[in-house]
């Protein structure tokens, strides 16, 4: 596997949605890449902040957040 093609996994990867030999692949990658695995960790942070601003029930979201962007985060599950 290359990091294109773990990146293209990224998300299937993180909810354990790809088949068991994808999950494989992208684990044997992730021993060897430290790109993808700081990737991998910087994508998780964005998540979890992202989640954490539209999770602020009191005020609206800021108009320039793209309504797509509020759908993504609040349909995302965390891994595990």
């Amino acid at each position: 596997m290359i990091c294109r093609e773990f990146i293209a996994l990224l998300d299937i990867y993180r909810t354990r949605d790809a088949p068991d030999e994808q999950l494989r692949q992208c684990e044997q990658h992730l021993a060897v890449c430290a790109s993808c695995r700081a990737y991998l960790d910087s994508y998780e942070k964005t998540i979890a902040l992202g989640r954490a601003a539209c999770l602020e029930l009191d005020g609206p979201v800021p108009e320039e957040v793209p309504e797509d962007l509020i759908r993504a985060l609040l349909t995302l599950r965390p891994p595990g």
